[in-house]
């Protein structure tokens, strides 16, 4: 009777230890692809990373504030010659504007401005503008909409800048100008300027897309 209650506690005894081997190996089972998971994933993170962190370089373009007189430029499918140019200023804000020539007395001006953000330390973006001058007709700028060509042109900015004429420019060396600029529904702009003294000429701008311009400069 002794024998036979100690063989039926070694049998007990013997299967709760295999169930807990098997319940052990089973777990490691379980848990070993959760973990070469969260490895995986980690490392899937690290290659993100780093491939959030390479640079975006964009391409590079012509800086058309560098143009200087004597320059030729390539803008519009056109081949011009900087006959001069003007440099403006007004309350901290520069533009530069340069005269260009096809070689036929057509005569365009091409203006350049850094825009900046109100407030803002960083550098801004570049404005570039192609100017056609148009027949004023003895027209004077409006303080309210005016319609030129079948668009409406509402005022925007007015007021004066000093300028400092180089080369050919049809101006003095040094004075000021008055302008008045419209911006139209057809999304053109419209200036019209004189220097003091002078009479009023208006034109019309064309932005120009990064890239559009080539320049040979001058030996």
């Amino acid at each position: 009777m002794t024998a036979a209650v100690v063989l039926s506690l070694s049998v007990a005894t013997l299967v709760v230890v295999l169930g807990a081997v098997l319940a052990a190996v089973r777990s490691g089972r379980s848990r070993a692809p959760s973990a070469e998971a969260a490895k995986q994933g980690a490392a899937k993170q690290g290659a993100a990373k780093q491939g959030a962190a390479k640079p975006d370089a964009g391409p590079e373009y012509f800086d058309p504030r560098t143009i200087k007189v004597g320059d030729t430029v390539h803008c519009a499918g056109v081949r011009f010659h900087t006959v001069g140019a003007l440099q403006l200023a007004r309350q901290g804000e520069r533009r530069t504007e340069y005269l260009l020539d096809d070689g036929n007395r057509h005569y365009q001006w091409l203006s350049v401005e850094e825009l900046r953000e109100q407030g803002a330390g960083e550098a801004g973006h570049l404005e570039v503008l192609l100017w056609t001058t148009v027949p004023t007709e003895g027209m004077v700028p409006a303080k309210s909409t005016l319609t030129m060509d079948g668009a409406e042109f509402s005022p925007v900015r007015r007021g004066t800048v000093a300028f400092r004429a180089e080369g050919t420019t049809g101006m003095p060396d040094r004075g000021l100008l008055d302008y008045v600029l419209y911006h139209g529904n057809d999304g053109r702009l419209l200036a019209f300027r004189r220097p003091q003294g002078g009479g009023w000429a208006a034109s019309y701008a064309h932005p120009l897309p990064p890239g559009s311009i080539r320049v040979e400069r001058r030996s």
